[in-house]
């Protein structure tokens, strides 16, 4: 599972929900440094899996091509209409505060106005998991590619964190969690790389 790659919306602290960002030069880096930390198990994915947003959908192609797998299309899952959601960080803090903006981007149950929050992604992303990526799983290697809060909803999910677990975790662009999983689909290892 990694994170995509820096999204100019990213650098210029944008809260961007559906904003279909492009991504910067530091985007590549990111990926590359995923590649390595993936080549070092000498991994062939046998499947990949991304939303259908740019930041994700070219993250993970730059991974799988590094990864001298170019040939390898990730399955893109849509998203929701809902967040729709952009705002810079700047302005909001000084709208609503620095501390209440901390609170709503971890939050399981708050967030932006207009924003999607964590409990409605992990309706959404769930059983996107249990349809298309757990048969996927099952005895392959899988890359799955989103961004951050797609990701701590799965996370939250896989780790069966509850709400105020979730709350501490934020995964950095470019961050990659490896799981392994046992023949009954529990969880039997976890690494977590960047």
């Amino acid at each position: 599972m990694v994170r995509h790659g820096q999204s100019v919306a990213n650098q210029f602290g944008l809260f961007t929900e559906l904003l279909d960002s492009p991504l910067t030069k530091q985007c590549r880096l990111e990926a590359e440094a995923a590649r390595r930390r993936l080549a070092k198990r000498s991994w062939r994915f046998s499947d990949a899996f991304t939303s259908t947003l740019t930041r994700a959908v070219v993250s993970g192609w730059l991974i799988l091509d590094a990864l001298g797998q170019p040939g390898l299309i990730p399955n893109a899952s849509p998203r929701s209409t809902s967040g729709t959601t952009t705002t810079d960080q700047t302005a909001a803090d000084a709208r609503w505060g620095a501390e209440r903006i901390k609170t709503w981007r971890c939050s399981y149950a708050e967030t932006l106005p207009n924003g999607e929050i964590l409990c409605d992604t992990v309706a959404r992303i769930v059983p996107c998991y249990l349809r298309s990526i757990l048969p996927a799983i099952m005895g392959r290697d899988v890359l799955v590619v989103g961004y951050g809060n797609c990701l701590r909803a799965l996370v939250m999910a896989l780790e069966d964190l509850s709400p105020a677990e979730i709350e501490h975790l934020e995964l950095a662009t470019g961050s990659v969690r490896i799981y392994e999983f046992a023949a009954d689909m529990t969880i039997k290892a976890r690494c977590i790389d960047g």
